[in-house]
This record gives structure tokens, sequence and C-alpha cells, in this order.
């Protein structure tokens, strides 16, 4: 018998049993129907005197699609902070319609704060691209800590380097100055245990240089239509590149600038524990400044010690400005006598024969230049 003679009633037959399927499925979905509204009314009832409040209905799809769209564009706020500090934004926005644009900037007196590792590229070079990777965001990740914490924002990553502000919204620059002198110590303690964790595993210790300035700087917005970027410019972001420069130079772990310090309140000042280092002219700047030491992290007694040595480089410079290279001479001698292994006062001793051999014009004020 062929196929064709059993297809009609095969088809029959599958539509009976389709719809006997159908019919089972319905008088199941009513039967569960009514034993959920018999559980329902076995409920004891509250009574109370106030109208029940209609049930809430479905958003229709429309509203629910504006719902998602905000969620996103939360997220979308914060990936952005992520690469643009809201602190930042708070700064170049606009004043009436908080829009921002190319070529915004506001002026303010910030700290501003630079930290980078020593021999950075040298360690770079035995290590694989992942590996340098690694090694970076495990280092900034504990550096970032010690500047939130202190009321500080990082501007931005340079290579191995951070750019950090110090602006205390609410405060004042006492305020701002001392924020960022903690925040200095704190990445020296924040350094300190991440090096305990890198001798765990066998891997050599990193050291970093600070150096903080305190001046006014210009925070805006700089490219092009479809490019741009945020930037903080200014002759004190440029001092305070300098000044964690001159950190290896001096054997210094922070450097500070003498406007900083100007900067903190006498209380404040009680707080920190800091030496006077040189008297320099850096790098792109005309003027000279005063440059000293913190000292906070350092052990008690190598604190004591530079402590005590302060005041006579001091001295000793104070008469290298005036070319009296004997009295000069004579104050580091006696600073070297109480740490015969300070390496700045050494550094000095040497500067000062290098000066009195070269006979410096009269018109020299004395300022170390540096290079």
């Amino acid at each position: 018998m062929s196929f064709g003679q059993f297809a009609i009633p095969l088809l029959v037959l599958l539509s009976i049993a389709v719809c006997a399927m159908g019919y089972t499925i319905v008088r199941l979905r009513n039967r569960l129907k009514q034993l959920t509204r018999n559980m329902l009314g076995n409920l004891p009832q509250l009574h109370t005197n106030e109208e029940p409040e209609p049930e809430a209905e479905e958003p229709p799809f429309t509203d629910r699609r504006f719902v998602d769209k905000a969620d996103e564009a939360q997220r979308l706020i914060k990936t952005f902070q992520k690469f643009v500090p809201k602190q930042f934004v708070d700064h170049i926005k606009g004043q009436n319609d908080g829009s921002i644009e190319l070529g915004k900037a506001a002026a303010d007196e910030v700290a501003i704060l630079f930290c980078d590792i020593r021999g950075f590229t040298g360690l770079s070079e035995q290590m694989q691209p992942h590996e340098l990777m690694k090694f970076l965001n495990s280092y900034f990740l504990r550096m970032n800590d010690a500047i939130h914490q202190n009321n500080g924002f990082i501007d931005k990553f340079i290579g191995d380097a951070i750019m950090a502000l110090f602006d205390h919204p609410g405060g004042n620059n006492s305020n701002k100055a001392l924020d960022s002198i903690r925040a200095a110590i704190d990445l020296q303690a924040a350094l300190a245990m991440y090096n305990k964790q890198r001798n765990s595993v066998d891997y050599p210790p990193i050291e970093i240089g600070v150096g903080v300035h305190f001046g006014p700087v210009i925070i805006g917005t700089v490219g092009c239509d479809d490019r741009m970027d945020t930037t903080v410019i200014g002759d004190s972001v440029n001092i305070s590149y300098r000044l964690e420069s001159l950190a290896p130079r001096y054997n210094a772990d922070i450097i500070v600038s003498s406007q900083l310090l100007d900067q903190l309140s006498l209380d404040s000042k009680t707080e920190i524990a800091y030496r006077f280092v040189d008297f320099v002219r850096v790098k792109g700047r005309k003027e000279p400044i005063e440059v000293y030491e913190i000292l906070n992290h350092l052990p008690k007694d190598v604190q004591l010690s530079r402590y005590k040595t302060g005041s006579m480089i001091q001295q000793g410079v104070e008469y290298r400005k005036q070319k009296d290279w004997k009295n000069a001479m004579k104050s580091f001698h006696g600073a070297l006598m109480i740490d015969p292994e300070d390496s700045l006062v050494i550094h000095h001793m040497e500067q000062c024969h290098r000066m009195r051999i070269a006979d410096l014009a009269g018109s020299s004020d004395g300022a170390l230049n540096m290079v």
C-alpha cells in the first residue's frame, strides 16, 4: 500500500491529538487559577481605615525604555569619571549651563604633586610587556588610596609617573597644602608595605621620589573638535615636576617648595617635620626657590639628626649667597660633625668648593642652577 493511502487518515489523527492536548492544557490552567483564588481567599485580611492603593500598572514599553536609557547614561558617567575625575570636571564646567566644551578653563590655586619611580627604565627592560603592565597597575592601585584619602585626585598617569592635584573643596590654602604633604607621606608608607609584599615573592624593592609645590594653575580642555583632553598648565606645574626630579640628587624621598610650606597654618606646621635643602633655580624658570625635605616617614633617629643639621645647612647657603666661602664651609663642617654620613651636607661642601673656584660674577644670586 502506498504512503498516499495513509496520508489523509494520519493527518486526521494528528489534528485530533493536538486538539486533545490543547484542551488538556486549558483545563490545567483553569484549575491552577481556581486553586490560587482558593488559597488567597483563606489568607487573613488586614482591615485599615485607609483606602486601598490602586495596583501599579505595568509601565508601557516606551517608559521602560527611557529607564533603560537613564541607567545606561549613569553607567557611562561612572566610566567617564575613571578617565576624567569629577573634581576636574567641577573646575572646568560652565558656570551657567554646566557644559564642558573645548577651550573651557578655570584658574585656581592648588597643591601639585608629582611622583615617579626611580630607575624605572632599567626596571622595565627586565620585564615582558604583559609583566610591565601588571606591575604598573599593581603599583598605581596602591598609590591611588594615599592620594584620594587626603582629598586629592589624580590628574594623569605619565608612564610610571603620577600627577595629582589637591584643591580641598570648601577649604583654604592651608588645607590644600597640608593634604598634599600628608599624601606624600602616605605614599612612602604605602610603598613600604608594597615592598614587603614584593620581598615575600623575591622581587626587588622599588623607590619613588615625590615633589610638591603650591601655586596658581589653569585647568581646562585642549585639543580639536573630534579629540579633546583635559590639562593643567602653568609655571607651578613645571616647578612641581622639577622638584620631583631633584629628589634623587639630594638623596631625599620628598622635596617641597617654600611656597608650599608658607601656606601651612602654625598648627599645621607643628605636624610636619622638615629641613632646609637648598636654594636652586630649576630648569625653565628664572627665579630661584628654596626647597625643603619632608622627614615624617623616616625613622625617628634619622629625623632628629637631619632636623638638627637643617639650620646649619641653611646658614651655610646664606653665606654662599654672599660669597663668604669661609663661613659657609664652617657651617657645613658643623653639620657634618652631627651626621658624618649625611649626603646632603657633603653635597653642599662640594658645591661650595666648585663655586669658589669658578669665582662667580658679582651679579650671581648664589642659587644652584639645575639643568
